[in-house]
């Protein structure tokens, strides 16, 4: 399960720039490989030093880490819902991901101009969320004029779903994306249906200088204050900062530089590991010779569930798991010693897979 993140933003933000910094984090760690699908696309691994400590006690053949897809989304400018610049092929774009990184620029620079003059990180914010409304807009309203039709005959799911849609133009006509509306339990399949592009969970980047990397500044405040009133995530990153980082091929160099400016670690790295926190991932392993492998499952889901992120088979012919916590695996130092110390649980079909759970999975098909 590869998450999909989009990178989003108006001109000068400071996006592909960010973008570019992913495409080189490869300089910054053996264990932080890109690939490029396509010239704005990339495949990334997810920094997870638990992985590291496994691949160390087990000493296997491979080691495999879960990865991020990111994808640089361009065209962006007022009017994209009509279609103005790449509208279409932007909106298209959004659409196939599974979250959205809002670059926000919080920096004053009189050499990078702004494409409306100023900087203001709100009404740029404003600008990219009235287009994906309208663009979402367009689309409700479609599916709601098809509803009526088949409400008119009588057809209850088809009356329910009128109620639904107006539910919906009301927020986005009030200038509210899709995800800041209440849903019933019975409502929640037909809104993932929809696929409306402000449904999707954003987190908020905030592209700051060198001196407000660690702090923020007045514009990332105001950033924050209209996040936590939207329940939406906020990360500070400074894109030109990164971007020198990257350059640096000697770790003890990169150390020196990150501890100058008061980071423990570049910001990409937090950004992968919080665009994977935000659609409520969580990781298990697999640990053997042969391969200590992270896996990507959802919060909340069960053994079979989990193992069916393997392979299907896992799931349809699940027996049992064998499960080990984390610490307790790297403690004992082996899974030989888990099990004499009583740590290894076998666990059935109603397990709730924790993150950083060792698994082992029984099937039968």
């Amino acid at each position: 399960m590869a998450l999909k993140c989009g990178i989003v933003g108006l001109p000068n933000v400071g996006k592909s720039t960010l973008f570019n910094c992913l495409s080189n984090a490869k300089a910054q760690s053996a264990n932080f490989p890109f690939c490029t699908i396509e010239p704005n696309v990339g495949v990334i691994t997810v920094p997870d030093p638990r992985l590291n400590q496994l691949a160390e006690i087990v000493n296997p053949q491979n080691v495999i880490p879960t990865t991020v897809e990111i994808v640089d989304i361009a065209g962006l400018v007022k009017g994209a819902s009509k279609g103005e610049g790449l509208g279409n092929k932007f909106l298209g774009n959004i659409r196939e991901t599974d979250a959205i990184l809002h670059v926000l620029r919080c920096f004053e620079d009189g050499n990078v101009v702004h494409v409306d003059g100023s900087v203001d990180p709100i009404r740029d914010k404003e600008v990219i969320d009235m287009e994906l409304q309208l663009k979402d807009l367009e689309t409700v309203e479609a599916r709601g004029m098809k509803a009526k039709k088949a409400a008119k005959t009588g057809d209850k799911d088809a009356v329910k779903a009128v109620e639904f849609y107006e539910k919906i133009v009301q927020a986005l006509e009030g200038g509210n994306s899709a995800r800041s509306v209440d849903l019933e339990e019975s409502e929640i399949p037909m809104m993932r249906e929809l696929q409306l592009l402000t449904a999707k969970p954003v987190m908020y980047v905030c592209n700051v200088e060198e001196s407000a990397v660690t702090s923020g500044n007045a514009h990332v405040e105001k950033v924050r204050a209209l996040a936590n009133a939207e329940g939406a995530s906020v990360m500070i990153i400074g894109a030109a900062i990164e971007a020198d980082i990257a350059e640096l091929d000697d770790a003890e160099e990169r150390q020196m530089f990150l501890s100058d400016i008061g980071l423990e670690e570049p910001g990409v790295a937090k950004l992968i590991r919080e665009a994977y926190d935000l659609l409520r991932l969580q990781t298990y392993f697999t640990a053997g010779e042969k391969e200590v492998r992270a896996w990507t499952f959802p919060t909340g889901a069960t053994a079979p569930q989990a193992a069916g992120v393997i392979h299907t088979d896992f799931q349809k012919g699940f027996i049992r798991a064998e499960v080990m916590k984390f610490d307790d695996f790297v403690s004992f130092g082996s899974e030989a010693a888990v099990k004499d110390a009583g740590k290894l649980s076998i666990e059935g079909k109603e397990y709730l897979v924790q993150d950083g759970d060792i698994m082992h999975f029984r099937f039968n098909v």
